[in-house]
């Protein structure tokens, strides 16, 4: 009996007696990523090292902007967790929402808003999960730039790829949808203006 039930304890123990079954993940390979992941938080020491403070100055089209406001932007996220996930980023390196000065939390907010507007216009898309990682402990990938996801949600698009074979599948690429968006920007940022400056009662469901 108790051979019999050491055997079986070997099925679902790895090499180091923790329960579990061994290697039980897929892998999708993302070499790619390794220049980003190989130096964790440390990969950022100042505002030259910052993928948020070297976009900006670059191309749109290099650098996967979308839209330039006055004290932030609006750029892709490299690695999307949907078709059209947005990052809004402060031009200044600053690592916290409360950093931001009055003029750089309004636009911040509008660019978020006219975002949203404009992926549903492009994508359908039919909800949104904004959000912003605070710090190492809240699960920033870069800590020291602030930057809010918005990312489009469709029903259903939480298939069963993410839940048993942790993958997910991003349909279209990075830069089409860039180019997508970025054109559909100026006709949505202006039609959310408009918008906001009629009497609330007179303002769309």
């Amino acid at each position: 009996m108790a051979n019999r039930d050491a055997d079986r304890d070997a099925e679902f123990t790895d090499d180091f007696a923790l329960a579990g079954t061994p290697d039980a993940f897929q892998r999708l390979w993302t070499p790619h990523r390794l220049a980003y992941v190989s130096k964790g938080q440390g990969q950022v020491t100042d505002e030259a090292s910052c993928p948020f403070c070297v976009a900006p100055q670059r191309d749109d089209e290099t650098s996967l902007i979308v839209a330039r406001g006055i004290t932030c932007y609006v750029v892709m996220n490299l690695y999307p967790y949907n078709p059209g996930h947005l990052l809004v980023c402060p031009y200044r390196h600053i690592p916290d929402y409360t950093d931001l000065t009055v003029e750089e939390t309004a636009e911040f907010a509008q660019l978020t808003q006219i975002g949203m507007e404009v992926l549903r216009d492009v994508s359908n898309a039919a909800g949104f999960n904004l959000g912003m990682n605070q710090g190492n402990a809240g699960g920033a990938g870069i800590a020291a730039h602030l930057h809010q996801h918005i990312v489009p949600r469709w029903g259903g698009d939480g298939n069963f790829l993410p839940i048993i074979a942790q993958t997910k599948n991003v349909t279209g690429t990075i830069g089409d949808m860039r180019q997508i968006i970025a054109d559909a920007w100026e006709t949505g940022a202006q039609r959310f203006r408009e918008q906001q400056a009629r009497p609330m009662n007179e303002r769309e469901a």
